[in-house]
């Protein structure tokens, strides 16, 4: 459980919720739920392998100079980068439900945009608890991580 909570309070992960929120919100209004799905998963893992693939190919070098063997420079990239594909997992849930029928499909599209925001909200006040920040002070820091994750989130909704 402590390695779920580590990644999903890593950049790769916070990159991750923007995508699949994004995702999310390009996609519900001309899709199915199960495309929707099938999308975000099939995204979030295409962008999660390139990263995955460009820190391989980038960083191969340990500390003091020396090739790192190609197998532990993946196993550690893959590793490291596990955020981005946990990141869709909620949200994914939430239009699973859908797919089955167990959910309406407007509202699953709803629970999985909020999801995404709120989730952001809680790694900005994680991040201020962690450097021992005022009560206040991590609200703040939750608002204006949720804030700037909008921001984000409707400026790549444009793009796409």
């Amino acid at each position: 459980m402590r390695f779920v909570l580590d990644a999903y309070n890593t950049e790769h992960a916070v990159y991750g919720l923007v995508l699949v929120t994004a995702l999310i919100a390009v996609g519900w209004k001309f899709d199915t739920d199960l495309e929707v799905l099938l999308f975000i998963v099939g995204t979030v893992g295409v962008f999660w392998l390139t990263h995955v693939y460009a820190v391989v190919v980038a960083g191969r070098r340990s500390a003091e100079g020396r090739a790192v063997p190609i197998g532990r420079a993946v196993a550690r990239a893959a590793l490291r980068s596990v955020g981005m594909l946990l990141a869709m997992l909620l949200p994914a849930l939430a239009l699973g439900l859908a797919t089955l029928g167990w959910v309406d499909e407007y509202v699953a599209y709803y629970v999985a945009l909020w999801i995404g925001i709120a989730s952001l909200a809680v790694i900005g006040w994680v991040n201020s608890s962690r450097n021992r920040g005022a009560w206040y002070l991590r609200l703040l820091s939750a608002a204006t991580t949720m804030v700037l994750g909008l921001a984000v989130i409707w400026l790549s909704s444009l793009v796409h």
